[in-house]
Order: structure tokens, then sequence, then C-alpha cells
């Protein structure tokens, strides 16, 4: 149990800060895909891929004081911040994980938009697809976010070079 919190944990060393809960679900689930040994179990949801074992799991992290949570106010919406603290840094050094180096992989992630790792987590969902495959799957199971075609050929880019980097 501590291996997957002390996981996340190292995850939020490499990361720093994480700005939105979707945007955080989606880096890991990537993370994940990229053969990073993160255990939660996902499904499908209205953003792509989603699970609600790393929703609890971060909340436990949050509530023993290992991270922060910040909530910021936007206009219709909040917006949260989430941040390893101190006593999550001690609680490292004394429960080591084994998530390998990452920090360039973590890095590239966090710099993107949360739409393009939707998109991102969206296509490595449907995997076992072909290429033309995942852009109708998604096409279709996204139709509301409207991908276009140039978007779909720079996650293609993407996740190639994600995989280079790992």
């Amino acid at each position: 149990m501590l291996l997957n919190h002390a996981r996340l944990l190292r995850f939020f060393t490499d990361a720093n800060e994480v700005v939105g809960r979707k945007k955080l679900q989606k880096m890991i689930y990537i993370l994940k895909k990229m053969g990073l040994p993160f255990n939660e179990k996902y499904g499908f949801h209205f953003y792509g891929p989603y699970s609600e074992e790393l929703t609890l799991r971060i909340e436990e992290l949050c509530n023993l004081g290992f991270l922060t949570e910040k909530e910021e106010k936007k206009e219709n919406y909040i917006q949260y911040h989430y941040i390893l603290n101190d006593a999550g840094k001690q609680f490292l050094d004394q429960a080591p994980d084994d998530l390998p180096a990452c920090r360039d992989l973590i890095e590239q992630l966090n710099n993107q938009s949360a739409r393009f790792l939707e998109l991102i987590a969206t296509m490595l969902f449907f995997d076992d697809l072909t290429r033309l495959e995942v852009e109708q799957k998604v096409s279709e199971v996204k139709a509301k976010a409207n991908y276009k075609q140039e978007e779909f050929a720079e996650a293609w880019t993407f996740i190639e070079q994600l995989k280079q980097l790992h």
C-alpha cells in the first residue's frame, strides 16, 4: 500500500507542482502507459481515462499532510494545485520507492495543456487499434472536444518523443 503512495510522492518530487485534477489524472495515466510502475486502475470517463484509486490516493496524501492541495478560484470553477511539502519529503526519506528516474518525461507532460494530455491519454487508451481507428474512436467518444487533424498529428509525434525519453 505505502509503495503506491511513495511512487506518487516521488512523482511530485519531479513535477514540483501539478495544476489541475484532470491534468494530474492524465499525467499518471500516460506515465503508466509508458511502462512506469503506477498500479492505479483506469476506466474511461467524461474526460478520457480516469482512476478513482488515484483520486483516493491523492486525497489520502493530502489528509496525511504529505501533499498540499491549494484551491484557486477561477471565473466559473476551482483550479487545484498539488505540491509536495516538507512532510512528504520526509516521508520519502523513510519510505523508499521504486519509481525509476523520469524527470524529463514528467517535465514534458507537465508543460502540456490539460486538453492536449486528455487527447494523448485517450489515444493511448485505445492503443489496441490502428492509428486511423484510434483517431476515429477518439473523434467519436470526444466529439465535443472537436480535435483537429493537426492535433492528432502533434499528439502522435509527442507520443513517439515520450517513448524515446523512457
